[in-house]
């Protein structure tokens, strides 16, 4: 697996460097301007040209100081290169106008480091502080030029609210030039503030001629086809509408652009499913009309040209540039693609990080796995040899003669003994080796030690065993925990898979039955585990999503598709959304029968039917110790245990284990609880039983009765079991029977009670579980005149095929949907 998972890698990292190559290579001319704006801060600087020398009512020049101070928060990098941009700009309008602007940036440079000092990053008192900047440098210019009048206090007072609400548009418009993320979609407030900031730019191109032709028309019409080209009708007259309003602002003879934008932005928006073309068509019929209308030869010839080359601009724009923009407009395929790709992104790191995991809990369960190896024995056993010889040879006056001249024969004898006395556990009867036994002069005392050694030897190891036995619980429970993990990464990756294709098949599908479906969402198309929503306009009760919807799929997928969970008229707008998931191959019926000692009402016995999740289906019967409260409590409490960890994905083998020593550990008291487990595979009827201290199981095939048995000890009793599971194969028809120590052993004068069980089954007619239940329940207490001697309880499974309650529809000219295979 380690080295898949390195051949992996590098297979990844090979690609990733071709793709880069290749990227590099094949680089769009788009792509290398976009490099070169971005690289050379040409956005900040011809932003702030633009609005340096933008006015408003042709003497208020509202922009350059809000644009400044929130440039200083944003993109502080480029606050120099932005300030000279705007007393450039400002400067080209006019003298005056320029030294005003430099006057309000150097003010406003003044008072950002000011608040900078005084309180960290923050926009809260950014208008505030726009507001006094602009009022204070206006003011002192007035003063400084000998200007200071009623009408100029008037206009200065309105050139800061200005400033002030200027202020919030630009903090939202500019956040999202560039500060957002691609993947998050724009509200509509933030769309008008972003073609306020825009419109704005464009009013510092007013007055700039060409033969006649204003470059602001063509941008304005331009920035016009982008949006509806993006955006659709709305944006595209809502986009007008503002332009035309702030051009307005700016000139005033220009307040038929108003109804020119907005007409020729929605004509263009609705043609957008033509593509370029369409857009390019719907402005220039918008724009022609309107000119029309204004019975001016001369402008109409003048708007055709301009809209003509505002037309030749947005064929010639790359399409990076109008797809970065798609990506913030809420619905449009770009960003929706966007969103997908952030969200497969974070799956990625997600299954990756869990995986990680997954490997770190299989090393450490390899680790706690490690065993003594051949040659640690041999160091124990010449361990033991040295403990015996330092009290008894170590002060005996025969030393240097036995391990010095007779070495060979001594460890010879030695050996001899120890292994003796670790096959029977005594050196009583044991007759050394003659030749050691003439050398030695302290045999008895030799031996006597030799037998304390094992003793302490025995009690040594056994301490040992029961560590052993511990790692090794540790190691299975942590090899468990890595296959969960494992199997979750996997779950995650599959749910990142590409499903669009077969999504468009199920719309058009149910679109070819006369259902009109809003939205279609594949999950899985795992084969049993397919998982599917739906929503479409309610059915007003005529239950359309079990009686058209599930067998159309039935038919399309080839297997039994059902429907889990629905919500009819739920939402606001009256739809309906249903989900619908592969069926089991066989269902199951249950019955359940019991009865406390003595008639109480607490039995110490207890069951649980448990949906597993992942097509299985766990039926548990477990047996407290004694009677009432604490047998209760206990065989509860083994069954919580037990069907957390198997529904966390846990073997049903390391599942035991877990609750044996829990349950072993937890208490000093004797406490412990019988278990007895059925694992049902609801796709093919294959079972798996556990049996801890249980009596047989029972299964009824017609009148055949087959027993399954097996030996282990109750949980709860030794720190360490064995777990013994017997797999079945059931048939439909067939009634599985489980029952506690309480029914089996209740007729103590039969002596071979399993016979007696077989034939009790066997004899009965009917086949209904619960019935079932009930009989042998009530036939058990009829053996002892009525009495309950013991805690009983039965629970009865019959297994049946899963007959879904609609039958397919065959839907003619539709082709199967295409599975797509899944990679681990």
């Amino acid at each position: 697996m380690i080295a898949n998972k390195n051949v992996t890698q590098a297979g990844q990292a090979w690609t990733r460097q071709v793709s880069d190559r290749m990227g590099t290579t094949a680089q769009t001319w788009g792509e290398k301007v976009a490099d070169f704006i971005e690289k050379w801060n040409v956005l900040p600087i011809l932003m702030g040209f633009l609005l340096g020398r933008a006015l408003i009512v042709e003497e208020l020049t509202p922009f350059a100081i809000p644009y400044f101070i929130v440039m200083f928060y944003i993109r502080r990098d480029c606050l120099l290169v932005t300030g000279m941009a705007l007393i450039i700009g400002a400067f080209t309008q006019s003298v005056p106008v320029g030294l005003e602007t430099a006057l309000s940036v150097i003010l406003a440079l003044f008072a950002c480091k000011l608040m900078n000092k005084m309180r960290k990053k923050d926009f809260s008192r950014t208008p505030l502080l726009v507001v006094g900047t602009i009022f204070i440098s206006r003011l002192l210019y007035a003063v400084l030029t000998n200007q200071v009048t009623t009408y100029e206090l008037v206009m200065v007072a309105v050139e800061a609210i200005l400033g002030f609400v200027l202020t919030l548009i630009f903090i939202q418009s500019l956040s999202i030039i560039h500060l957002a993320k691609p993947y998050e979609p724009l509200k509509n407030e933030e769309i008008v503030s972003l073609v306020i900031l825009l419109a704005s730019l464009m009013t510092g191109t007013v007055d700039w001629m060409v033969e006649g032709i204003s470059m602001e028309h063509v941008l304005t019409r331009y920035l016009l086809l982008v949006f509806a080209f993006v955006g659709g009708g709305t944006i595209g007259a809502a986009v007008g509408v503002v332009t035309g309003l702030i051009l307005s602002l700016a000139n005033v003879s220009a307040l038929l652009q108003i109804n020119l934008l907005a007409f020729s932005g929605l004509l263009a928006g609705l043609l957008k499913e033509g593509g370029k073309v369409g857009v390019s068509a719907g402005l220039l019929i918008g724009t022609a009309i309107l000119a029309i209308y204004g019975g001016a030869e001369e402008t109409l010839y003048y708007s055709l040209i301009e809209t003509s080359l505002a037309i030749v601009l947005f064929i010639l724009t790359p399409a990076a540039l109008w797809k970065k923009v798609a990506r913030f407009i809420p619905g449009t395929p770009e960003n929706l693609q966007s969103h997908q790709e952030y969200m497969r992104r974070v799956r990625d790191v997600t299954a990756g990080k869990i995986q990680q995991f997954s490997d770190l809990f299989t090393q450490l369960s390899h680790s706690f796995a490690q065993t003594a190896d051949p040659e640690e024995m041999e160091e124990q056993a010449d361990a033991f040899l040295s403990r015996v010889s330092e009290f008894t040879c170590q002060k005996c006056w025969k030393k240097e003669q036995c391990w010095e001249k007779d070495t060979q024969s001594t460890y010879e004898g030695m050996r001899f003994l120890m292994e003796k006395v670790y096959e029977h556990g005594t050196l009583a009867g044991v007759t050394p080796p003659r030749d050691w036994e003439r050398k030695c002069v302290k045999t008895e005392k030799v031996m006597t030690v030799m037998e304390q050694e094992y003793d302490r030897q025995q009690s040594f190891d056994q301490l040992k065993k029961q560590v052993k036995e511990s790692r090794m619980l540790v190691a299975d429970q942590l090899s468990g925990v890595s296959r969960v993990m494992s199997d979750f990464a996997r779950e995650i990756q599959r749910e990142g898979m590409e499903l669009s294709f077969q999504e468009k098949q199920v719309s058009q599908a149910l679109e070819g039955l006369g259902l009109s479906v809003r939205r279609v969402e594949i999950h899985s198309l795992e084969e049993g585990k397919v998982d599917i929503e739906i929503s479409q306009p309610t059915c007003y009760g005529r239950d359309e999503c079990a009686k058209i919807v599930a067998p159309m799929l039935t038919e399309i997928l080839g297997e039994n598709i059902v429907v889990r969970e629905r919500h009819c008229e739920a939402q606001k707008d009256g739809s309906c959304t249903m989900c619908l998931a592969s069926a089991k191959t066989y269902e199951i019926d249950i019955g359940v029968a019991g009865a406390a000692k003595d008639g109480k009402l607490l039995s110490g016995d207890s069951f649980r039917t448990m949906d597993l999740g992942n097509g299985k289906m766990a039926l548990a019967i477990s047996d407290g110790m004694g009677n009432g409260e604490r047998a209760s409590i206990e065989s509860q409490s083994a069954l919580d245990m037990l069907q957390q960890l198997l529904r966390s994905g846990m073997d049903e083998k390391i599942s035991i284990k877990t609750v044996n020593s829990v349950l072993a550990l937890r208490s000093k008291e004797e406490m412990f609880a019988t278990v007895d487990l059925a694992l049902i595979d609801l796709q093919t009827a294959h079972t798996r039983f556990v049996k801890i201290g249980s009596t047989p199981s029972f299964v009824k095939r017609n009148k055949d009765v087959i027993t399954i048995t097996a030996n282990n000890l109750p949980v709860g009793i030794l720190e360490e079991i064995e777990v013994d599971v017997v797999s079945r194969m059931l048939k439909p028809g067939d009634l599985l029977v489980m029952m506690s120590d309480g029914i089996y052993e209740a007729p103590r004068h039969i002596e071979n009670r399993q016979a007696w069980m077989k034939r009790i089954i066997s004899e009965l007619e009917t086949n209904d579980p619960q019935e079932v239940a009930d009989l042998l329940l009530e036939k058990v207490i009829r053996q002892h005149s009525g009495q309950i001697v013991d805690d009983m309880t039965v629970l009865v499974a019959r297994i049946d095929r899963f007959v879904p309650q609609w039958a397919a529809i065959a839907v003619h000219g539709m082709e199967k949907l295409e599975r797509p295979r899944i990679v681990s």
